[in-house]
């Protein structure tokens, strides 16, 4: 029975078993039908069967072998009404049978090792955009809802609705397979893999536009996923360097808001509500990546983000961060992976570790033009100049960042900390 349901709670064994198991049967239905379409019809006929039945029956001993042998027989109940609707056209059209048999598909659906993993992929496929691969890998692989989905990236269920169905149809014509990639191609799938699940996760950890600043959800569901692509692919340094960044900036989930909802900076959060499970387990993924690493394994912006994480894990007080090791690992993931947003978060982490000056020289240096209208570099700007007593030009900043956010909490906090920089500049 899964975990937290009881023998009087057969809505919530279904529900449970849903999130356990929906990825690996739309995985093998996909591998039996070769049609992610109707893979998840079948799957979700399952489901509705589950729904049905275990209120009357009971929860069965085993509920995810029950909703796989379910959804397995009405894929066979569907071929084998198909082939008999192609056997009566054929006979209409030949005057004779045709003398081919069902192909064993029992056999097909058994092999499922693999089929998780090779789902993602297939849900990350190149020819889609990476907002159609995030939904369709929250959809088919976290098992959400479209209403889920929607409600996390602040859209209507219909708008929703159409690009997964579009993002379906894009996968049919691309005659795309639930196949792992391999080679240059397995480990740039991978990248793209990994692209989306960081993108899920930060859409929750710092929600770009509406009232929350914060979608637990979403940094739980990418967090899942990312637990399941490490069990998965367990020799990639990269994988395991993800799973732990998650663990470790999730771990601060409870102390990133104050008790009015505002956003709580990383220096000003009580660490004593930070996760200490979530961080025993990010550091020993992490300890794996690194082991990995140290073998000669190639190291890239997962791992070294992760490390990054990893100080500030390692401070019990915001004065003890190690902000020079800080800096210094940003200077190398700027060299393994270039771009304006490690280029900010350098200059805040150079701003800490060698003064205020500093940072603002390597802001100075970054193409902000890169971020288009992301508030980020002004609100950088704006607490630079604070730290070094520049309180006018400080103001200034941080109201050009309140201007730019989308999103309610950030803005609070940027227009008190424009207003407490105004009074401090006329003292």
């Amino acid at each position: 029975m899964p975990a937290g349901t009881t023998t009087d709670d057969p809505t919530g064994a279904v529900i449970a078993a849903w999130r356990a198991e929906s990825a690996r049967l739309v995985g093998a239905l996909t591998r039996m039908t070769r049609d992610v379409d109707l893979a998840e019809d079948l799957a979700q006929d399952a489901l509705l069967a589950a729904l049905e039945q275990w209120p009357a029956t009971g929860i069965p001993d085993n509920p995810s072998a029950w909703l796989m042998t379910t959804a397995k027989r009405r894929g066979v109940d569907h071929f084998r009404r198909a082939e008999t609707l192609r056997r009566k056209v054929a006979e209409l059209e030949h005057g004779r049978g045709e003398e081919a048999e069902v192909p064993d598909l029992d056999d097909q659906v058994d092999h499922i090792e693999d089929d998780v993993l090779r789902l993602v992929f297939l849900t990350c496929h190149p020819s889609l955009t990476p907002e159609s691969r995030a939904a369709l890998t929250l959809r088919l692989v976290g098992g959400l809802t479209t209403a889920e989905i929607a409600r996390g990236f602040l859209t209507s269920e219909a708008t929703m609705g159409q690009r997964i169905s579009r993002a379906k149809k894009t996968l049919a014509l691309a005659r795309a397979e639930l196949e792992l990639p391999t080679g240059a191609e397995r480990v740039a799938r991978l990248d793209d893999v990994m692209a989306v699940l960081y993108l899920i996760f930060n859409e929750g950890y710092s929600a770009t536009a509406g009232d929350d600043w914060m979608r637990t959800d979403l940094v739980d569901e990418a967090t899942g996923l990312a637990r399941m692509l490490a069990d998965l692919a367990s020799d990639e340094v990269e994988v395991l360097g993800l799973q732990a960044l998650m663990e470790l900036q999730g771990s601060r989930t409870a102390a990133r808001l104050s008790a009015a909802g505002e956003p709580v900076l990383l220096e000003d959060q009580d660490r004593t509500l930070w996760d200490e499970l979530r961080i025993r387990r990010g550091l020993s993924v992490l300890e794996r990546a690194s082991a990995l690493a140290a073998s000669g394994a190639p190291v890239g912006r997962y791992f070294l983000q992760a490390s990054i994480a990893a100080q500030h894990a390692a401070a019990r007080r915001a004065e003890d961060t190690d902000w020079r090791r800080i800096a210094t690992l940003y200077d190398v993931l700027a060299e393994a992976a270039p771009g304006p947003v490690v280029e900010v978060n350098r200059a805040v982490a150079h701003g800490r570790a060698h003064g205020p000056d500093a940072g603002l020289a390597v802001l100075d240096a970054v193409d902000v033009s890169a971020l288009g209208a992301s508030p980020l570099p002004a609100s950088v700007r704006g607490d630079l100049l604070q730290r070094a007593g520049r309180h006018g030009e400080a103001a200034t900043a941080f109201d050009e960042a309140a201007g730019l956010t989308r999103n309610e909490g950030e803005r609070a906090v940027l227009v008190r900390r424009a207003a407490e920089n105004r009074a401090d500049a006329t003292r």
